[in-house]
């Protein structure tokens, strides 16, 4: 398959839906595989998403956890084997462990800050306006 022919059924328009005088479709027109959904199925969905929302926030609170704890054997591993002094071994771990608890804070903060701004850019893409019935 040549490039012109890929680009031919990309740029393809359906045959079913007839444009309107500005050669786009009229509003309710639905494209193929395009399908309606309803009040109970957009509820599902709505469920499904929050969960999966508060399943990576749950994860996510494990992060300063993780990287303390690595950053703790790392640098214990390393004071052992160059014969660090008990006492001072244990201030230096003390630090460290500190300061990578509030990098691995940081970071989780960072990550709340994205999921939000994309949940957000997400909600306006799909935002519908919908129009009450006039009586």
């Amino acid at each position: 398959m040549d490039w012109e022919q890929t680009n031919r059924e990309e740029t393809d328009v359906d045959s079913n839906a007839e444009p309107n005088a500005e050669g786009e479709l009229a509003e309710g027109d639905i494209e193929p595989g395009e399908e309606l959904e309803t009040a109970a199925q957009r509820e599902a969905r709505e469920k499904r998403e929050e969960e999966e929302r508060q399943e990576k926030e749950r994860k996510r609170r494990l992060i300063p956890a993780f990287v303390t704890l690595l950053a703790g054997a790392i640098v214990s591993i390393t004071m052992r084997v160059l014969h660090y002094e008990l006492q001072t071994m244990l201030i230096v771990l003390l630090c460290v462990l500190a300061g990578f608890y509030f990098v691995g804070r940081i970071l989780q903060i960072m990550l709340d800050r994205f999921e939000i701004q994309i949940h957000e850019a997400q909600m306006e893409e799909g935002e519908v306006i919908e129009k009450e019935p006039s009586e």
